[in-house]
């Protein structure tokens, strides 16, 4: 399978990436267009690019892809993969809280509260969801936690604790945990700043950009914003993290569809790990991003890329989550047909002690998986889960960028597409846009 692209910041740059091989070939005007008359992917009116190329050229290209459809990186037929199911769980989401001290409208978690009484993880929830972490992760080594809410800040020191107690479990069975901790950063203190920064493998901040599109949406109880607060803790954060992992997380939704300005003022903050993600609601809501947005979007990824080849030669270098493309390494294959592996190899558990596939099935009582407080666990959802993947999915048969989304967000496409074998649509659209985005920037930043 291929796709036939344009480069958005060079002109006159095509590509042809071969979704099998996960080869991107850089090539001609006139290469570009014999290829796709090869491979029946001339769109209409495209004929007239070739009316004027002469026989002999056409010839030479057509010899040129066939050598490459013999190397197997071109045209490279689809070689399916036998996943091996083995019941292991590598990973929490551990819900330290259903409360939180900001009430963001698009919140699918219902202003943290996740539709249910305010709860807050006690230690011993914590310390039984160690024991079930360790207890079915097998023969996994590394083992990974993430704490996450509502605000996981409001309980902090049941974080502290649990941290404590996880890697001294640990430590005894020959095991190895990292921690990572999502927060809204409105308690980011200086204690919970140099903590965090001591013990967790990963700290995400969410910051939603500028300050008027943050304090539409990322406001308090009485309705006031919290940006001030948040970019300020986050930039005394920044300034002690060093090289340790860190990521600005924001959200865009059609409030911001020019969300490429929020990406740069971020980094004009300072910060060198960004993410920006679009919104998913439903599309009755307001804030939705819907398919007519789908143009003004694209664009948007485009002027974004373009400012990000600059950036990244100079003194305002930095990373784009979704523009991270690594071609001659990349995630595992397991990775790349299976995603996060949620239902399968990792799980959430709320401040009770249930388990769910993952944060976004919370409260859905038919993923209801078991109990930490209980010792039970319904390893059939985990068996269901674990069986879906981008060869279940019909619309990933035909999709370029298979590899790098492995079937889109489980929880997505039962929400919006009505089956955890269907994909969201609009997702889709997106992700393909940034992979094409990924692979030009990738190929200009490798011919420099």
């Amino acid at each position: 399978m291929l796709k036939f692209f344009r480069s958005a910041i060079v002109p006159d740059k095509y590509y042809i990436f071969d979704v099998e091989s996960g080869s991107l070939h850089t090539v001609d005007a006139v290469a570009f267009y014999i290829a796709k008359k090869r491979y029946n992917q001339l769109e209409e009116g495209e004929e007239l690019y070739l009316k004027d190329i002469d026989k002999e050229t056409i010839e030479e290209v057509n010899a040129e892809l066939e050598e490459l459809e013999k190397m197997e990186v071109l045209n490279t037929p689809e070689v399916k993969f036998n996943i091996p199911y083995t019941g292991e769980i590598k990973a929490l989401c551990l819900h330290i809280c259903h409360d939180c001290n900001l009430r963001c409208p698009y919140c699918f978690a219902h202003s943290g509260t996740y539709n249910t009484p305010k709860d807050y993880m006690t230690f011993e929830v914590g310390k039984n969801a160690i024991d079930f972490l360790i207890a079915h992760s097998g023969k996994r080594k590394n083992l990974e936690v993430d704490f996450f809410g509502g605000e996981p800040l409001m309980n902090f020191n049941v974080v502290k604790q649990i941290v404590e107690y996880a890697h001294k479990a640990c430590d005894k069975v020959g095991k190895v945990i990292t921690f990572t901790l999502t927060t809204n950063g409105v308690l980011l203190n200086k204690d919970a700043r140099e903590w965090l920064n001591d013990n967790m493998e990963n700290v995400v901040i969410s910051i939603d950009g500028r300050q008027e599109i943050h304090d539409k949406l990322r406001v308090t109880p009485n309705g006031s914003g919290s940006q001030a607060i948040t970019l300020k803790n986050a930039i005394e954060f920044r300034k002690i993290r060093g090289d340790k992992k860190y990521y600005i997380r924001g959200t865009f939704t059609a409030n911001n569809l020019d969300f490429a300005e929020d990406v740069l003022y971020l980094n004009d903050k300072g910060f060198d790990q960004i993410s920006v993600e679009p919104v998913v609601l439903d599309e009755s809501d307001p804030l939705a991003i819907t398919e007519k947005d789908i143009p003004r979007i694209y664009d948007e990824y485009d002027k974004l890329s373009r400012e990000y080849v600059i950036r990244r030669k100079g003194d305002k270098w930095f990373n784009f989550f979704h523009y991270m493309i690594d071609l001659k390494t990349g995630p595992c294959v397991l990775k790349r047909l299976r995603g996060c592996g949620a239902g399968s190899e990792y799980v959430a558990v709320t401040p009770v002690g249930d388990i769910y596939p993952c944060h976004q099935f919370v409260t859905d009582k038919e993923y209801l998986m078991g109990s930490v407080m209980d010792g039970t666990f319904n390893p059939d959802i985990q068996k269901k889960f674990f069986d879906v993947n981008v060869y279940t999915k019909d619309d990933c048969s035909t999709c370029i960028a298979k590899y790098y989304c492995s079937g889109g967000c489980a929880a997505n496409s039962l929400h919006y597409a009505g089956s955890l074998n269907k994909c969201h649509k609009l997702g889709c659209d997106l992700m393909r846009k940034r992979l094409t985005s990924s692979l030009d920037i990738y190929s200009v930043e490798n011919e420099e």
